[in-house]
């Protein structure tokens, strides 16, 4: 891609503030306690095709995905959110349709010792283009 902005020339279905529970983190009592992460997607796709059939099998279906997101999220332990939003991003891209996909992870519970409103990792990924 080369640059932060995603492709241009498509369209841009947005989920956000989908909440799982989820026991990432460095220290052992995140991992043995849990917090609460909220993700946000975006995903570049042609919706056109969708469009003209009025036909759920011709577009990303959103519930499916979210399931999936969840169920990424609330699996496994990882210590970083950076493992954690890459193991969406590939969710997100599994779908052919879906060109690229910019994921956002809040920690909003992080153990910082101060006070915050947020901590959150944003990533842009791009499907990779296969050569014969």
């Amino acid at each position: 891609m080369g640059t932060d902005a995603p492709l241009t020339g498509l369209d841009e279905l947005a989920v956000r503030g989908i909440e799982c529970w989820g026991h990432h983190g460095v220290f052992d009592f995140e991992k043995r306690e849990g917090q609460t992460f909220v993700v946000d997607l975006v995903l570049g796709l042609d919706t056109r095709p969708a469009a003209a059939s009025d036909d759920l099998h011709d577009t990303v279906d959103y519930g499916s995905l979210v399931a999936a997101v969840k169920a990424a999220v609330e699996r496994d332990p990882v210590d970083l959110i950076e493992s954690l939003v890459q193991r969406i991003a590939d969710v997100c891209l599994l779908d052919v349709r879906v060109q690229w996909a910019r994921i956002t992870v809040h920690k909003p519970d992080a153990p910082i010792d101060a006070t915050f409103a947020d901590v959150a990792l944003t990533i842009t990924r791009e499907r990779e283009v296969t050569r014969d």
